[in-house]
């Protein structure tokens, strides 16, 4: 018990000294003043026309290299002359950080190639690892590539039903993956060699370069690290116990990239693998096979949750029993006929219609899938769900799991307990989107949904950025007028979330105003059409301000509210013409947030307008470097004295009304 409190106290240095790190940001060997790289390529991935590698120089850069020799191989060094950027941030609160997932993997540039050269490999185990690659791709099935090397290459389709199903974990190599194979190995190497601590060196040796060849993913890493480390304590009696090795490697890893934090498989690795260690005894109480399989499954299910939902959003209440499914046919007989089929290729016609027949039940069991969406939890939150999941395996009683059940209920209904309103404008590129959050979730307001004919904006910004506020449904989705750029994901976010009912402005609709209708209506999902009327919502009041003007931009939606004293005018791509028709008709005077108008381009905002409602905060939507040229400088210099906000520069941006203060937060890339 001291050796574990030593132990743990060691932890909690680690882990400030890690939280110190992280926010004093890495310090690299490069800048963008640099032009040049010479390293060793370790990883390679190809994309169409683009090859990705990620380069050993003085420090891990992810090297663009467009037209690439299709001969490069791993281990080969390259001499490339190009640019050094920086990787995207996430632009859109909660969302996906490509900048921190390179760094959980020591990678903080990009570098797009302009030139290269390259020197040939003569790396005995590169040369290996590149013959194991080449048989892998030559047997030519995507699950060869997950189980054999640890890349991913299941399609996106059939991967999205494993996720659905809470499955994903089993096309990870990871605990279970590392088991079997070394349990074969040591099987075959105690035959052979009679010496405990020979066939361990050897197991160990096998495992460093498995590592070696799955590029030292988090999970192969811990599970690698594990099993070595519980050998040799066995071997040379160290008297350490499985929990404090566990402990042990997971310093050292975030010692050596504390960037772990933001790797998934990091997370689910440890905390998964430490609870079932921790309470094996309690799996040792049952002897069925599928017995165990379910409370193992249970139990990995109950300690991941909080990182599923903080990275998906979306839960499946059924995974465990899927799990009681799917883990034997994975363990029992896709796995090891995987690796057989690597070593026998003539096996694999029989691994494919294994992995059909598979693929055939995952798909049946997908449809009775009980998905929650829930939104993003704070920390301290987890804290307390892992102190409530922990008292209930250490011994079981009913009001535990009655305050388990309670716990996760009002995580699930977060949204009521949202004591003020918010207005986020959504960084959706060359386009419009913002969302009105009413306080106790009276109402959730979406005013456009951007569009991007090369993205799917609903799929990857939208709805996973409301799923992660926890909301269930859009009570009124406005849709300003019928420009792409505006409305050109709604008719994915009406297919895709639940939406009550939409408001359309009221100028002749085009094709994709046309098309909405006609979803609209198979859907049985209310529109109408708004100008100059009033949307009454609870205690809140939405004013539609705009006249028919018969044209697109001029006939948008101009959408007034008045928060809890604070005033905003959504003004879509109204032009100057309707700004005069505003100024005529309305006292808007002192304005405290301002969506400009057209992305503020030079056709809006004018003077006089600007002079007249004084808007404290003015918004512009707009993309980065887009080929309009918004926002106009003319009109950028007659906000100037405003406080401006873009969300090309300032990624998305929040109005949160709280204790009568306007409080605003950016997610600047």
């Amino acid at each position: 018990m001291k050796k574990l409190k030593l132990i743990l106290l060691f932890s909690v240095l680690v882990l400030i000294f890690t939280y110190i790190r992280i926010k004093n940001n890495h310090k690299s060997y490069y800048s963008v003043n640099d032009n040049y790289l010479y390293g060793r390529i370790v990883e390679i991935k190809t994309h169409n026309n683009r090859m990705t590698l990620v380069v050993k120089a003085k420090e891990k850069v992810l090297v663009n290299c467009y037209d690439c020799d299709d001969n490069i191989i791993v281990g080969d060094y390259i001499k490339a002359k190009g640019i050094f950027k920086k990787p995207n941030k996430n632009t859109v609160f909660n969302l996906f950080d490509y900048q921190n997932y390179l760094k959980s993997k020591k990678i903080t540039w990009i570098f797009n190639a302009e030139s290269y050269e390259i020197q040939n490999n003569s790396n005995f185990f590169y040369k290996l690892k590149n013959k194991i690659v080449n048989r892998v791709e030559k047997i030519n099935n995507n699950y060869l590539d997950t189980f054999i090397l640890g890349v991913n290459e299941i399609e996106n389709n059939i991967n999205s039903i494993y996720q659905k199903n809470g499955v994903s974990h089993l096309f990870s190599i990871s605990g279970m993956h590392i088991s079997l194979m070394t349990m074969i190995l040591l099987n075959v190497l105690k035959k052979i060699i009679k010496v405990p601590i020979i066939n361990y060196i050897l197991i160990t040796l096998f495992l460093i370069f498995y590592m070696f060849l799955t590029n030292f993913s988090p999970s192969v890493l811990r599970a690698s690290l594990l099993f070595i480390g519980l050998g040799f304590n066995k071997v040379f009696n160290w008297n350490f116990n499985a929990t404090e090795i566990l402990i042990i490697i997971f310093n050292l890893l975030i010692i050596y990239n504390p960037y772990y934090f933001y790797s998934i498989s990091f997370l689910y690795s440890f905390i998964i693998s430490g609870y079932l260690i921790v309470f094996k005894n309690l799996l040792n109480k049952f002897n069925n096979y599928f017995v165990k399989i379910f409370i193992v499954s249970l139990i990995a299910f109950l300690v991941s949750i909080p990182i599923t939902i903080n990275n998906f959003f979306t839960i499946n209440l059924l995974s465990p029993f899927i799990n009681v499914i799917s883990v034997p046919l994975i363990t029992v007989i896709i796995f090891p006929l995987s690796l057989l089929s690597f070593v026998f290729p003539i096996l694999n016609n029989l691994l494919v219609v294994c992995l059909n027949y598979f693929e055939q039940i995952s798909v049946f069991l997908s449809k009775f899938s009980i998905n929650l969406d829930f939104g993003k939890i704070d920390v301290f939150l987890i804290l307390i769900y892992y102190i409530i999941v922990t008292s209930i395996l250490i011994k079981v009683k009913k009001y535990k799991i009655f305050v388990l059940f309670i716990t996760l209920f009002l995580l699930y209904n977060q949204t009521y307990f949202n004591l003020y309103p918010k207005i986020t404008f959504i960084d959706v590129g060359q386009g419009d989107s913002a969302l009105i959050q009413l306080p106790y979730n009276q109402g959730n307001i979406l005013i456009d949904t951007g569009g991007n004919k090369d993205y799917d904006l609903s799929k990857n910004i939208i709805i996973p950025f409301l799923k992660s506020l926890g909301i269930k449904k859009i009570d009124y989705l406005i849709l300003t007028h019928g420009d792409f750029d505006h409305m050109g994901s709604s008719i994915d976010l009406v297919d895709n979330f639940k939406i009550e009912r939409v408001i359309m402005n009221s100028y002749k609709n085009n094709d994709l105003e046309t098309e909405l209708i006609k979803k609209l209506d198979k859907k049985k999902i209310k529109y109408f059409y708004y100008n100059n009327k009033i949307l009454n919502i609870n205690n809140y009041k939405l004013y539609f301000l705009n006249k028919k003007h018969y044209d697109e931009n001029e006939d948008s939606l101009v959408v007034y509210t008045k928060l809890n004293n604070y005033k905003f005018l959504f003004m879509g791509d109204a032009g100057e013409d309707v700004e005069e028709d505003l100024i005529k008709k309305y006292n808007l005077q002192d304005i405290d947030v301002l969506k400009v108008g057209h992305h503020g381009s030079r056709t809006s905002s004018s003077k006089n307008f600007i002079d007249e409602i004084n808007p404290k905060y003015s918004i512009i939507s707009v993309g980065k470097n887009n080929r309009y040229g918004h926002p106009n400088k003319e009109v950028l210099s007659v906000l100037d004295k405003f406080k401006i906000y873009r969300t090309d520069q300032d990624g998305s941006i929040i109005f949160k009304i709280k204790n009568n203060e306007l409080k605003i937060e950016t997610c600047t890339p």
